[in-house]
């Protein structure tokens, strides 16, 4: 009798219960297994390795803008996006059990979940903000150490696997925050295993290019784009290694990557271009 193989997990940073475990469930279902890493190099070096089946990793915030070391690390590992999701993203106070409010004089998570709730730092001076690797690992770590004068920021779903207990909901400045997680597969899943999306869906296309270093080089590359009426949702630059002063250009447009228009601006843009790569093609999330 055979028996079927278990479906390897998809890895991303941070402890159970971290807003990339929630991308994770919305793009692959509630069931889907996962591998938590400690840093984000590790989640590329865990699909790469074959360890995870897939990788989701957040590419940028609403409110503290994007994630530089993930536009870094999708040209370093050459793994393809296959998929986006945003995830609202809800900040709570957290505490181990049968500590109060009142006693709260430190308050540990990731730095830009912090950075996120100044408002409520500003109403409450007398807390000392107190950076972590992650959120939801900073939950583990209270509730654990059982901490009398600590709590912790993150998802209501860290509260719940870890036992602490939410003593403020919904304390980020701004409600409107979002993140944007992108879904990494090896290109030989990718191959196998093609994108699919209904009929009507939006497609976008991410690459990364450099060009030369001289006056007009970058307004003839994206002349490629727009001769074209391709719409750019994205650009971001990033240091080119070993090139002082010189700049990889991360950018997104709407079209799938094989329509005719975007394959005459993708040409187009291999002239001028001295590096050109596509980092995926994918339906636009919600």
């Amino acid at each position: 009798m055979k028996t079927r193989r278990a479906a390897k997990p998809v890895a991303f940073q941070g402890a159970r219960g971290a807003f990339s475990e929630e991308a994770a469930r919305q793009l692959l279902g509630p069931r889907v297994p996962v591998l938590p890493c400690e840093r984000f190099e590790d989640v590329f070096r865990s699909l790469q390795d074959g360890r995870a089946e897939g990788a989701i990793v957040p590419i940028e915030n609403t409110l503290a803008g994007s994630v530089h070391e993930n536009y870094d690390h999708l040209q370093t590992f050459e793994l393809p996006i296959v998929a986006e999701t945003s995830v609202r993203i809800v900040h709570n106070l957290i505490a181990p059990p049968g500590v109060t409010f009142a006693r709260i004089r430190r308050v540990f998570s990731h730095p830009v979940a912090l950075n996120q709730c100044l408002d409520f730092f500003a109403r409450h001076p007398r807390i000392e903000r107190v950076p972590f690797y992650d959120t939801a690992g900073s939950v583990k770590m209270v509730t654990e150490e059982g901490l009398k004068d600590a709590a912790a920021i993150a998802s209501s779903v860290a509260a719940e696997i870890y036992g602490g207990r939410i003593l403020r909901r919904s304390i980020e400045s701004d409600r409107r925050n979002f993140t944007r997680f992108f879904l990494l597969r090896t290109p030989d899943y990718a191959r196998r295993h093609p994108v699919r999306a209904p009929r009507h869906a939006q497609w976008k296309t991410s690459l990364v290019f450099s060009t030369r270093n001289i006056p007009g080089a970058l307004f003839r590359a994206l002349s490629a784009f727009a001769l074209r009426d391709l719409n750019l949702t994205k650009i971001e630059s990033r240091p080119l290694r070993g090139k002082p002063w010189e700049y990889l250009f991360y950018l997104e447009f709407l079209d799938r990557v094989d329509s005719p228009n975007a394959r005459n601006a993708l040409n187009h843009l291999r002239e001028l271009a001295d590096f050109l790569r596509v980092l995926g093609c994918y339906p636009k999330g919600a």
